[in-house]
């Protein structure tokens, strides 16, 4: 995308601007919130999307004029979402010319005893600000959610509108830089130029679940062949609708694929997709692939692989980071181990669904650290939510305790997300309580594998199972708290 010049550039103007791999979209040049540092190093401008709740930091080279480009972009994006954008643009511009002309006209007539009573009213309603420094008119609502993206090369936020109270209207947090590995290979997944060639191999994917549903509508969205199959049938519907072929059986879709991925709840769940009547090793022959996403322990891993490959199969682990939101906006973050040129062959496929992969080496590898990983989050869980019910007992604010949170090391859209769960008393599944527990229990057992103990994971795990006896299995992971609430 063409670049434009920043001199030519400033708050207020309408843009095309360019995310990752997302089509130019229309926005406008605002003000970030005041306590939202600048990229460093980066020329770039702070973009709220029209027809979106999207804001994002963009750099200056994938910026465009609005009005100088709208023909082109118009004619190469179509969409109803791209149209709702576009419509919202002009009804902006044309409300910004009606206000024009009708303050034009209110000023002809208003008289001086007016002026002075606005002029008195101005400082009636602000005089809670500090002196000598005028609101900037562009300037964007300080939200209580703030949701990060880490898309590559720009930090992005979705605000949504909490339910805290007033004091949490000023919770904000701050872009950070992302560290890169040097002592692993990496491969960045979100496109830098926002270009994904799919793969012209056929795909097919296994499991329909909160993971796996979005990440077959990115594959789709992407341009991908894909073929699907669910334990549940009617959970296809939806993505046969966008183009995807049925596959009657697991066997039938890894037969008519060339590589085929699944994600499955649990290491029985896995074995029983491969092993089972009709399962993926009976469509397994010489040059097939299988990668299995599901968050396993290498034991089950290891077996799946030489199940896979003993039959002249070629066979990658690739657990995924994240959660359904992240699934769905293709931004999970994929540890993958076993066939190299399998990973490089998934190539596309990572970069329709996440926005960054990791080659760790020899099967069982990324299973151990994806378990390293949630036991981390499923133990940290277990800690807010035990510090939200202490501070509720000694009678402090839960508000105010997430507003503190906030504001130090702890700071992240995980936090805010999981404690504004809380807060509202909603556990609508974002990342499976029953999944949780399972991933601190696989955890658990790796460390005694090695006679190393793991207590803290095993008393967040404890928590986690009490919560499942409170029927909170299907909820979100943040539910423990009911657990962790109840009094003996």
């Amino acid at each position: 995308m063409a670049a434009t010049t920043t001199a030519s550039l400033r708050v207020g103007d309408l843009v095309w601007g360019k995310l990752g791999r997302y089509p130019p979209w229309p926005g406008k040049i605002v003000n970030p919130p005041k306590d939202l540092k600048k990229p460093r190093g980066r020329k770039c401008f702070f973009i709220k999307f029209f027809g979106t709740e999207d804001h994002a930091w963009i750099k200056v080279d994938q910026l465009k004029s609005y009005h100088l480009h709208k023909e082109e972009m118009i004619k190469f994006t179509k969409g109803k979402r791209f149209q709702q954008a576009v419509d919202a643009v002009e009804e902006f511009i044309k409300s910004k010319v009606s206000a024009l002309t009708s303050s034009e006209e209110k000023n002809k007539h208003i008289s001086s005893e007016d002026k002075r009573h606005n002029s008195s009213t101005d400082i009636s309603e602000h005089n809670t600000r500090k002196r000598g420094r005028p609101p900037k008119e562009d300037s964007l609502p300080e939200p209580s959610t703030v949701k990060r993206w880490d898309a590559n090369p720009i930090a992005a936020y979705k605000w949504k509108p909490g339910s805290c109270s007033a004091i949490i209207q000023k919770l904000k947090t701050t872009a950070e830089e992302e560290a890169e590995s040097t002592s692993i290979q990496a491969a960045d997944s979100t496109a830098t130029n926002g270009n994904i060639i799919p793969t012209d191999k056929r795909i097919g994917f296994l499991g329909l679940g909160l993971m796996g549903s979005g990440i077959v509508a990115n594959l789709l969205k992407m341009g991908h062949i894909v073929t699907v199959w669910n334990r549940t049938g009617e959970k296809c519907d939806p993505f046969l609708h966008e183009g995807a072929g049925l596959g009657r059986t697991p066997a039938e879709v890894v037969s008519t694929c060339d590589i085929t991925l699944s994600c499955i709840s649990d290491p029985k769940a896995a074995k029983d997709l491969v092993l089972g009547p009709s399962g993926v090793l009976q469509g397994i022959r010489p040059g097939k692939c299988y990668v299995d996403m599901s968050t396993l322990d290498p034991e089950t891993s290891t077996e799946i692989s030489q199940v896979i490959t003993s039959r002249g199969g070629r066979y990658l682990e690739a657990p995924v980071s994240g959660n359904r939101q992240l699934s769905e906006n293709g931004m999970l973050v994929i540890l993958a181990a076993g066939d190299k040129a399998l990973f490089d062959d998934c190539s596309s496929c990572f970069q329709a669904m996440g926005k960054k992969s990791f080659y760790l080496g020899e099967v069982g590898n990324a299973s151990k650290m994806m378990l390293i990983v949630n036991m981390i989050l499923g133990s940290f869980m277990a800690s807010v939510a035990e510090g939200f019910t202490l501070a509720k007992i000694v009678s402090q604010s839960q508000d105010v305790l997430l507003y503190i949170l906030s504001q130090g090391p702890l700071a992240c859209a995980f936090l805010d997300q999981k404690c504004q769960s809380i807060l509202q008393g909603s556990f609508k599944p974002d990342f499976l309580l029953k999944h949780i527990q399972k991933d601190l229990r696989l955890a658990i057992a790796m460390g005694d594998s090695v006679n190393h103990s793991t207590p803290v994971a095993a008393a967040a795990n404890e928590v986690f199972k009490k919560a499942k006896t409170l029927d909170q299995s299907e909820n979100d992971m943040s539910a423990v708290y009911l657990a962790c609430n109840q009094r003996p």
